[in-house]
Order: structure tokens, then C-alpha cells, then sequence
């Protein structure tokens, strides 16, 4: 595809030439009609007004960006008159025309590729814009109608790009944005008036030209970096970066760097400098240091159009760089001596604080001080540490000093760094100093020696026996003090001590066998005080080791043995026990008493080495019980000892297996006191429950009779009154007492309609005679007491049908019940028929026979 140009689109190259001087930028006299980028192609910013004009003049400007020297050139632009309003034209299908210059042609063959239509962006003409004419060679037969389509048409985003379907006109509505999108892809259409295709679609593309509308964006306001002090020149600090949406591969995008300001200027204006198209930042002076500045800000300023600063657009950000410290200086004492004292036998004490200065960084490596001790104390009594805050160093004693021996010192320290010092620094005179240290006098403790002392000696010693001289001395030579002797720790009280010149002598019988020696030693202490103010005391320790001696005589072994009636085999084995030690213990000599005789009749012993003897029985068997054989045993120490010792022999039944029966017994039931309390505690609490549970029965018995109500006489048909806790069967199940038939003495007489009554009523009727009983009725006279009664009841107005005393508790209204004051029973009511009682069972019978039999 070829193009024709018109003024809207018009382009251009010019050639100047470089005559090797440097970088040329162009630039335009009239920016508001026309752009120039700086290789040399000229553009219309907008749509120009053509009205009345033949041609356009254009004033280009080519300037050296370093000699600032300025050519001008003139370039006319001539209007085709043929051309008005002309734009390029593509054509279907098999060739392309454009119109080249004033009105000639150049046909192309069909597979050329159509070239791109390039659009400005931020245009600010009149709208729509015509771009290109879309037409087809067969528009000349027929009617065509052409369409677009592709992103910027009909799809997102839609109406940038629309066309005339009859021109095929195809035109932009509105400004474009190359940073938004940079290019557009459409494909046209022709097709006949019913929709028929009548070319293949083509592709065009369209760009968006770039125009620098962008300033260059600096990634952080303000950046930060370091570097070491002392840094040679071309060191590197630290990247700027700064980024331009403008198109990078034309001057727009195009950034320089370079630093505006540095502050402060010292040493010197220009200590760093800046690549102008990386943005690294290098020393480029020697003198960086910390001490004297700690850090320089640096204004940096990026523009683009390749830094040109007439054209360009141009942004500024902040830069810190701080110096870091490393270890050039030395530290260095505050004065050439110090002093300090400390007394004597003290240690972990801090005898003085020595303090450096040092120029480097606090808390740092280069700043924090070493100490060491080079001179003046070669038996490693002092130390040196560093107070991590101050910075000082803290002279400490770590060994005792005597002032007797040593009255004062003189040490040389050095102070370093913990990080060397960097190279060709040397470490000045100051870092060397002289520390004085007094050693003051203090009263001590007199030291016994030697301490423990031992000694040995024989156990048995009597009291008031002299055993040794146990002394202490005072170190404090120059002190002229009495020492005074102390016992402090004595666990058997068997010595003391001369306060005065330190003799030990007994108190007491020395006893080898005693709880208190541990393997034949026995220690005491002693305590030795001066008359210092205030005064001292020392403490020493007398060992003594006991030797053994014949002073035990032996014991047998063990004391109580069982032993069956019918022993099989029937000896046992006994031996001694002596505490004393070889050769003062075994072998042993065992032998019976002669007295009592039965003793040597019942028993017999006999050795069997010298540590064990057999204990026999002479006799076949023995009773059960207790046996007390005694036996003298003789020791082989030097003046052997003998003693009369008792054996307890246990004889009892045994079992099979050779075990005592009546033992075990006795073991079982041989119960300890605790035991028998627990059991008679059991016991107790046991009689005490059933105590507790018999009061609760009898309790409950009488809730029960005082609850107890009177039969219901419905279901009661028998003649007799009993009173029942539950109810029972009749009367030819039981027999009863009929002692407890009773009739109240007096009733009222009145006939009343039964119903319900309250105990704490009483009628208001005069009083009927019932007949009395007999006290000691028979069986004789019953029916006729009851016939008697029934007629007396019969007559009073008062009496409860069925013959019987009737007491109810009021229940309240509203039972489902019928009541029960239809119910008589007196003379007035014995027209009221009764037979109907046979009909209701054998329950009822005695019932019916009382009330249906008539006056009989």
C-alpha cells in the first residue's frame, strides 16, 4: 500500500549536516501546527485551516546541545489544488492506489502489505477526523457499503473509529492516548446493498504516534544509601531510577540524569557525580569522613527528550547518603594515669573505672573498647571488662592480695578496638596508659596450721587426757594481737581447748563404737579470734583417728530363734556380734552355764568354727513355749572379754514344711494397740447406727397411729367397731377380741341428714341414751347388746347409718361424688325399701338382712 500525504498528514525528512561537534536537537518555530522529532520527521500537531491558501511555511531549528549553535531552514509546504480534502485511499481488491504527488497514480500488485496509518496522539482538532478512504473498484457497477470492525469499533473501546458506509471514509472521533493503547487492529468490509460480501476484508492497523505529554516519574521521592568513609574516588553508592510512559525508543522516553545540588558542599562542591543514563551515583572525590559530616543530600533532576533542557520535560527526587563508619580512629585515653585501691583479701572488686574517647560511631564495633593489661602484673591478679554502655573499662581484682607481701602495684593497659583499625591508621600514643593501684591493710583472721589437723590415738582415753596443741597464726605481722581458742563444733562433747594457748585435752571417755564416728575419724572445730577492730576469727579443724581396743565384749547372735517340738534336723546355728574390730572380735568361744542344770540337760552347744556354734537338743522333743538358754562367749582380743548372753528360743508345733503353726497363729492374733482402737472404734459406730435406727422405727410407729383413720363404713360389713391402719378381709378370716366393741355413752338425738362433719364440731341436739355394756361380756350377751344398740340408734337423729361412729375430715366442694346427707337413719325413714342389698353380692348379705328384714 502507498499513502498520499495532505497538510494533516504531512511528512517529511530533513539532513543536516554533523560536522562532529556534538548532539543536534531540533525543534519547530510553530509548535501549534507542527512537531519535529529529533530524527528529523516533521508532523501536523492538528487539522490546519486550508481556506484561501496555496501553501504553508514551516521554520525548522537544528541546535548543538554543546556549542548552543543555531541553523534555521524554511520548509515550504505546497497545497495541491486537485487534492482538497484528499485523503490516503485503499482500494479493493487487486490493487492499491495513492496518490503520490500532484494527482499521478502508482498501482501496486495485490499482496503488497498495506502500511500502517500513523495518527498523533492528544490531537486537539475538529472531530471526527478522516484518516483513510476504504473503497472498492467495483463501486463503479453497483452499490457498496463499507464497515469496520475491531477493538476502537464495535468492541471495547468502541466509537473511536467509525467510517461512512458509502464514502468509506474512515475517521477518528477523539484524541488518542499512546500510553493507553499504543495501536489499533481494525478490518474492513464492503458488501453489497443485501449484505452480500463482495471483497475479502483487509487488515489495517493503526499507531499512535507519540508526543513527549509524560514528565519521568522518580520510583521514591527520596532515596537512601551509603557509603564507607574513606571511600576512593569511583566508588560506587547507590542507583537512581526514574521511568517516562513516553515511548522509550524516541527522544520522549529518553532520560538524562545529572545532580542539581549537594549539601553540604564540604570538602568539597562536587564530592559525588551521577552516569546521566544509568543513575549510578559514584564518589568522585577523596575525603569522605564520617566524623566531619555524616551524611550529604543530593537533589537529583531526570528529563527526557535526552536531557534536553529546553525541550524536555524534567522531575527532581531527594537522595541521602550517609557515610558508615570504619575503624580509623584509635581510642584514646583520658589521662595518662589513673589510680585506684582496694583491700587487701577482697576480690571481684572494681579498683577503677578507666575512660577512652574514641571519634568512631557509638555502639559499634570500631567504637567499643578492648582493655588489656600489657604490664605490671604477672601473677594474673587483675582483669580488665568493658561497660558495654560507658565504653569504660572496669579494673577488677580477681585474686586475693596480701598487703603483707604486696603493698601496691603498677600496671600498663592498652586500649583497642574489637575491629582492627584500617590500613596505614596507626594507633597514637594516647591508647597506652599507666594505672596506680594501692593495696590497703585489714585486720585478718588467724590461720591455723595445718588445717585439718590429724592426729591418732586409742580409743578409751580417760578424761582430762592431753591430746594435741592446735595453734593459729595472724598474717597481719604488723599488728601486735592476742589470739583466743574457741570450741565450736563438738557433736559427742568429748574435748576443750586452752583459750589462751590452744591444748586440747578429753572431757570425756573417747568411744570408737560410737554413732558419731565415721570410719574410726572423728572431727571437731575450733575457732581462733584476734582483738582487731572489728575483730577476726578463723576457723581449723582437729581429725582425730581412733584406734580400736578390747572394749566390747561380744553378744550372741541372733537373740531369739524358733525351734519345733519334734525338730528335724534339731540344731540351730547362733554366732556373735562384737563391735569392735581385728583382732579384738572372733574367733569366739561358746559355751553353756552350768546353772540352772536343766539348761546343759535340755541343750548342748558345739563348735563349729570360731564364728558359728550348733545349739542342739538333748532330749527328743520339747512343749511349746518360751525357752531362755544362756551362753558365755569369749572374745580373741588382746585381754579377751567374755560375756553371759541369753538366747530366746520359740518352741512351737510346725507343719510339714518345718513352720511354726502355733507362730503363725499367734502372729496373726497378736494384734497392736492402733489395731484393737480402730476395731473397738468399728464396733461403737456400729451400735451406735442401730441405736440411731431403732429411735427412727419407734418414731415412725407413732407418726403412723396418729395418722390412723376410722374404717370407712362402706366397706366395713360387719356388726362389731374396729379401727384399721389397711384394710382386711371379713370377719370369717380372723378371729378378734371382741373386748374392743365399745358404745359411746351418749349421742345426740336429733335425726339429721348424714353429711360431711368436722371433728371440731359438735351438734346441737339433746343427748340419747344408749344401753351401757358389761365389762366382762360373753358371748351370750353380744347379740342382745347389739340388738339393743341398733334400736337406740335407730332412734337418734344423730347416729351415722350402718350402726357405726363415723368420723370425717372435711374434703372441700366440688367432689365427683354424690353426698352423702341423703343417707338417714331414724325412725322416719323405715318405709325406705332395702331389698335391693341381696342383689349386690355376698358381701352385702349381713347388710340386706339388717335393713330388709323389717322390724324384726
Amino acid at each position: 500500500m502507498c499513502r498520499k500525504f495532505t497538510l494533516r498528514v504531512v511528512r517529511m525528512s530533513m539532513t543536516f549536516m554533523d560536522c562532529g561537534e556534538g548532539s543536534v536537537w531540533f525543534r519547530v518555530g510553530d509548535p501549534s501546527d507542527f512537531t519535529v522529532s529529533q530524527e528529523g520527521v516533521i508532523y501536523t500537531q492538528r487539522n490546519l485551516s486550508l481556506v484561501g491558501k496555496k501553501k504553508m511555511e514551516v521554520v525548522v531549528y537544528a541546535q548543538d546541545v554543546l556549542s548552543n549553535h543555531v541553523w534555521k531552514v524554511r520548509v515550504h509546504l505546497h497545497i495541491n489544488p486537485n487534492s482538497r480534502g484528499t485523503v490516503p485511499e485503499i482500494l479493493f481488491p487487486w490493487r492499491n492506489i495513492v496518490v503520490m504527488g500532484e494527482g499521478s497514480l502508482s498501482r501496486v500488485k495485490r499482496d503488497w502489505v498495506i502500511p500502517p496509518i500513523n495518527v498523533a496522539e492528544n490531537s486537539r482538532g475538529h472531530f471526527p477526523e478522516d484518516l483513510v478512504r476504504i473503497r472498492s473498484d467495483r463501486d463503479k457497477s453497483r452499490m457498496l457499503r463499507y464497515s469496520v470492525t475491531g477493538p476502537g469499533a464495535d468492541q471495547p473501546p468502541t466509537g473511536i473509529f467509525i467510517i461512512d458506509p458509502i464514502s468509506g471514509h474512515l475517521s477518528v472521533t477523539k484524541p488518542l492516548d499512546r500510553e493507553h493503547i499504543p495501536n489499533f487492529h481494525l478490518r474492513a468490509h464492503a458488501v453489497d446493498l443485501n449484505g452480500n460480501q463482495v471483497e475479502n476484508p483487509i487488515d489495517i492497523i493503526i499507531n499512535v504516534i507519540d508526543q513527549n505529554d509524560n514528565v519521568p516519574d522518580f520510583l521514591h521521592s527520596t532515596f537512601n544509601g551509603s557509603v564507607p568513609e574513606g571511600s576512593k574516588p569511583g566508588s560506587f553508592v547507590m542507583t537512581v531510577t526514574a521511568v517516562d510512559k513516553d515511548d522509550p525508543k524516541t527522544a520522549n522516553g529518553m532520560m538524562r540524569y545529572k545532580i542539581l545540588t549537594q549539601n553540604p558542599q564540604s570538602p568539597s562542591s562536587n564530592m559525588f557525580t551521577i552516569n546521566n543514563r544509568t543513575g549510578d551515583i559514584i564518589t568522585v572525590a577523596a575525603g569522605l569522613d564520617r566524623e566531619k559530616v555524616t551524611q550529604y543530600t543530593l537533589i537529583i533532576q531526570a528529563t527526557d527528550m535526552e536531557g534536553n533542557p529546553t525541550f524536555g520535560l524534567s522531575n527532581t527526587a531527594t537522595t541521602v547518603i550517609r557515610i558508615t563508619d570504619v575503624n580509623d580512629n584509635s581510642p584514646e585515653f583520658t589521662t595518662d594515669t589513673f589510680f585506684g585501691e582496694v583491700h587487701e583479701n577482697r576480690v571481684n572488686v572494681i579498683v577503677a573505672n578507666l575512660s577512652v574517647t574514641d571519634k568512631d560511631q557509638p555502639h559499634t564495633s570500631a567504637w567499643r573498647a578492648v582493655y588489656r593489661i600489657v604490664a605490671g602484673d604477672p601473677t594474673g591478679r587483675f582483669s580488665i571488662t568493658t561497660d558495654p554502655t560507658s565504653n569504660e573499662g572496669l579494673l577488677t581484682v580477681v585474686k586475693p592480695i596480701d598487703f603483707e607481701l604486696t603493698r601496691s602495684f603498677m600496671l600498663i593497659v592498652e586500649a583497642v578496638n574489637e575491629v582492627p583499625l584500617v590500613r596505614g591508621i596507626q594507633s597514637p600514643r594516647q591508647s597506652t596508659a599507666t594505672v596506680s593501684v594501692r593495696i590497703l591493710d585489714m585486720n585478718e583472721s588467724p590461720e591455723f596450721s595445718p588445717n585439718p589437723k590429724s592426729i591418732k590415738l586409742e580409743e578409751g582415753l580417760p578424761a582430762g587426757s592431753l591430746l594435741s596443741t592446735f595453734t593459729a597464726q595472724d598474717p597481719d605481722r604488723f599488728m601486735r594481737q592476742t589470739i583466743r581458742y574457741s570450741k565450736i563444733y563438738d557433736p559427742a562433747n568429748w574435748l576443750k581447748i586452752d583459750p589462751f594457748n590452744g591444748q586440747i585435752s578429753t572431757i570425756a571417755v573417747l568411744d570408737r563404737e560410737s554413732h558419731y564416728i565415721k570410719n574410726n575419724l572423728y572431727n571437731v572445730t575450733f575457732m581462733a579470734s584476734d582483738e582487731g577492730f572489728p575483730p577476726a576469727s578463723g576457723t581449723g579443724t582437729l581429725q582425730m583417728y581412733l584406734l580400736d581396743i578390747n572394749d566390747n565384749a561380744p553378744q550372741v547372735f541372733p537373740s531369739e530363734v524358733e525351734m519345733c517340738e519334734k525338730p528335724d534336723p534339731n540344731a540351730l546355728n547362733i554366732t556373735a556380734s562384737d563391735p569392735d574390730l581385728n583382732p579384738h572380735t572372733g574367733p569366739f568361744v561358746f559355751e553353756l552355764v552350768s546353772r540352772p542344770s536343766e539348761i546343759r540337760r535340755n541343750w548342748t552347744l558345739i563348735r563349729v568354727n570360731g564364728e558359728v556354734a550348733q545349739l542342739r537338743l538333748r532330749i527328743g522333743s520339747l512343749a511349746s513355749g518360751i525357752y531362755e538358754v544362756p551362753i558365755t562367749i569369749t572374745d580373741s582380743g588382746i585381754l579377751p572379754m567374755s560375756n553371759t548372753s541369753v538366747l530366746r528360743v520359740k518352741v512351737c508345733q510346725c507343719d510339714h514344711h518345718g513352720d511354726c503353726l502355733e507362730m503363725g497363729k499367734i502372729n496373726a492374733v497378736g494384734l497392736g494397740t492402733e489395731a484393737i482402737i480402730a476395731i473397738l472404734l468399728c464396733i461403737i459406730t456400729l451400735l451406735v447406727l442401730v441405736l440411731l435406727f431403732v429411735m427412727w422405727m419407734k418414731r415412725r410407729d407413732k407418726e403412723r397411729q396418729a395418722k390412723q383413720l376410722l374404717i370407712d363404713p362402706e366397706d366395713d360389713i360387719r356388726d362389731n367397731i374396729l379401727k384399721y391402719d389397711e384394710e382386711g378381709g371379713g370377719e370369717e378370716d380372723q378371729d378378734y377380741d371382741l373386748s374392743q366393741l365399745q358404745q359411746p355413752d351418749a349421742l345426740e338425738s336429733e335425726c339429721v341428714k348424714v353429711g360431711i362433719r368436722r371433728l371440731d364440731e359438735r351438734p346441737l341436739h339433746h343427748d340419747h341414751q344408749y344401753p351401757i355394756r358389761s365389762t366382762a361380756p360373753h358371748p351370750g350377751d353380744i347379740e342382745d347388746f347389739i340388738y339393743e344398740g341398733l334400736k337406740a340408734a335407730d332412734h337418734d337423729p344423730t347416729a351415722p347409718p350402718y350402726d357405726s361412729l363415723l368420723v370425717f375430715d372435711y374434703e372441700g366442694s366440688g367432689s365427683t361424688a354424690g353426698s352423702l346427707s341423703s343417707l338417714h337413719s331414724c325412725s322416719s325413714c323405715g318405709d325406705q325399701e332395702y331389698n335391693y342389698l341381696s342383689e349386690w353380692g355376698p358381701h352385702f348379705h349381713k347388710l340386706a338382712d339388717l335393713y330388709g328384714g323389717g322390724d324384726d
